[in-house]
């Protein structure tokens, strides 16, 4: 039996986006449980795995409940040691620890101004005194992690961390509101929108085109500031080159043309999610 992961939103939850990294980008084996926003109170429709109240919340496979993205992130660095959450370096694990445990209880006035949606981008946002406050600090703290102790790689520590899935959805405001920033900043933020892992996060909102008006902001729009993806597209009939589908193994009833070549998924998600970013996705991207 697997851990179970239950998330909310795709394109608006960043929470859930953090807890979905801390196993998806890390290898870890786990299923998804969604909910959405719109069939009334989170802790309502988690009354099941009660005491959680929020997403994300993790049952492990013995049953066990985590119910906070922090203690998450703990949790799986203990039961997985060799995965790699935490930076191996003492010195660099302590900031590490401080830096996410920093994002988990602060930024509030970017958080208000800039929530984060991955189905827009806007142009000519005036950030608050406040969103500049934390703006400031979060290019300072993402400064010295990456002086001194990220030249080995486009993250915070080198390697992906924790530290790195708390800040995705930080990447992902900036990116999304056009938010001035430098270009340390701007080079880490860009290795997040690049992200396979992200990618994939973001296609599955984009399949599933769940709308919550309440995250819209009057701005201009502008296109989103990530990889532009392979283009393709849903098909109605055809003949698919594959006979079962890349993520499940079952038959292909559902069928995408991409570049001239069709291919064949199981049901509608698993299409629509690789015709939104074709090449984020290893099991597909094997085929090609």
């Amino acid at each position: 039996m697997e851990d179970r992961l239950f998330i909310g939103d795709y394109t608006y939850s960043s929470w859930s986006l953090r807890g979905w990294l801390l196993l998806e980008r890390f290898g870890l084996p786990f299923s998804v449980r969604r909910i959405t926003f719109l069939d009334g109170p989170v802790a309502e429709q988690l009354a099941e795995i009660a005491p959680a109240r929020t997403v994300p919340s993790l049952v492990t496979r013995e049953g066990a409940v985590i119910w906070d993205s922090l203690a998450l992130a703990e949790e799986l660095a203990s039961r997985h040691p060799d995965a790699g959450h935490w930076p191996a370096d003492p010195s660099a694990r302590a900031m590490a620890r401080s830096m996410t445990a920093e994002m988990h209880s602060s930024f509030m006035a970017l958080r208000e101004q800039c929530p984060m949606n991955l189905q827009a981008a806007y142009q000519g946002v005036e950030p608050s005194e406040g969103t500049r406050v934390d703006l400031a600090r979060i290019e300072a703290l993402w400064t010295r992690a990456r002086e001194a102790y990220g030249s080995a790689g486009p993250w915070l520590f080198g390697a992906y961390s924790a530290a790195d899935a708390f800040y995705a959805p930080v990447a992902a405001r900036i990116a999304g509101y056009g938010l001035p920033v430098g270009a340390l900043a701007g080079t880490y933020v860009a290795a997040h929108l690049a992200d396979p892992a992200f990618r994939r996060w973001r296609a599955m909102g984009i399949a599933l085109g769940e709308h919550l008006p309440w995250y819209d902001r009057d701005h201009p729009r502008t296109d989103w500031p990530g990889p532009a993806p392979r283009m393709a597209h849903a098909i109605e009939s055809g003949t698919p080159e594959n006979q079962t589908c890349p993520y499940s193994g079952t038959p292909a009833t559902h069928l995408m043309e991409m570049e001239g070549r069709v291919f064949g998924f199981c049901n509608a998600f698993c299409r629509d999610k690789t015709v939104a970013d074709p090449t984020a996705w290893p099991a597909f991207a094997a085929l090609l």
